[in-house]
C-alpha cells in the first residue's frame, strides 16, 4: 500500500485525542487529525518526527492527517489504525497470510454473534467460512522486539474476542489477527500488564479453539507492505 504523498514534521503536543500540533521545517505550526483512538503507549514523544497527509477538502475542517510516528525508541509506527483493514485485505488478495489463502469471496464488516458484533473479514472457504478480525499493533518496548497488544484498556476488544470463541466452540473457523504496524517487531504479545481482562479472554479463545495469527510489515514514508509472519507469545 503505498501512502498518498507526505509531508514531515514535528510533534508539539497529542491533545483531545483526536487532535495534534506539529511544526513543519519552515516553522509553521499545523493542528491535523490523529486517527487514533488508542493512548498511542510508546509511539510518540514531543519533538519526534512525523508525517502526514495534507488534505485539500474544503470540508474538512483540519488540513491533514497523522499517518507515521518515529517512536522514542527509533522505530516508524503506522498510527492511523483506519489502514490496518486495507493492509490486511491487500496481502489476504495477494496470498501473503499463507494461513488464509484460498478464499473463494470476502466480504468486510460482516454482522455476527449474540453480541452485535461486526468481523472485519469473513472469507469463504469450500469447506466453510471463517471469521476474521483485525487489530492495529502499535506498542512497542525499549531493548525487546516484542510488541504488545492492547496500548489502553479495551472492552470492545475483550468482546470481539468472546464472539470469536463462541463461534470456534461451534465449529466455525475463527481468527484473530494482528497487523503489527511497527518496525523492528519480531514477535507480539498480550500487553498484560495494561488489560488484564483482555490476555485473559485471548488466552480462553484460544483455548476454545480461536486461531491467533500475527503479520509484520515494512514501512517507510512512501509506503506500507505486510512483509511476514510473526509468533504470538500468549504466556511470554
Amino acid at each position: 500500500m503505498f501512502f498518498p504523498q507526505l509531508e514531515q514534521g514535528r510533534l508539539l503536543r497529542r491533545y483531545k485525542r483526536f487532535l495534534a500540533d506539529i511544526e513543519l521545517a519552515s516553522g509553521e505550526q499545523l493542528t491535523i487529525h490523529c486517527p487514533n483512538t488508542g493512548s498511542m503507549l510508546n509511539c510518540m514523544g514531543e519533538g519526534g518526527q512525523v508525517w502526514f497527509s495534507r488534505s485539500n477538502d474544503p470540508k474538512r475542517k483540519l488540513p491533514g492527517t497523522w499517518e507515521i510516528s518515529e517512536t522514542p525508541q527509533g522505530r516508524l509506527a503506522c498510527i492511523n489504525t483506519g489502514r490496518a483493514n486495507a493492509l490486511v485485505e491487500e496481502a489476504l488478495s495477494a496470498g501473503v497470510i499463507r494461513e488464509l489463502a484460498g478464499f473463494t469471496a470476502l466480504k468486510r464488516e460482516v454482522a455476527y454473534g449474540e453480541e452485535r458484533s461486526r468481523v472485519d473479514f469473513r472469507l469463504d472457504f469450500a469447506d466453510g467460512p471463517a471469521y476474521v478480525e483485525v487489530k492495529s499493533v502499535t506498542l512497542g518496548y525499549p531493548d525487546t522486539a516484542v510488541a504488545a497488544f492492547p496500548d489502553a484498556v479495551t472492552q470492545r476488544g475483550a468482546k470481539h474476542l468472546r464472539e470469536l470463541a463462541a463461534l470456534a466452540r461451534q465449529g466455525i473457523r475463527a481468527v484473530q489477527l494482528y497487523c503489527v504496524n511497527l518496525t523492528g517487531i519480531e514477535a507480539v504479545r498480550p500487553a498484560e500488564e495494561i488489560d488484564f481482562a483482555y490476555a485473559s479472554a485471548l488466552r480462553a479463545a484460544v483455548a476454545d479453539g480461536v486461531e491467533v495469527l500475527a503479520y509484520g510489515v515494512r514501512l517507510d514514508n512512501e509506503q506500507i507492505v505486510i512483509d511476514r509472519a510473526l509468533p504470538v507469545l500468549l504466556n511470554p
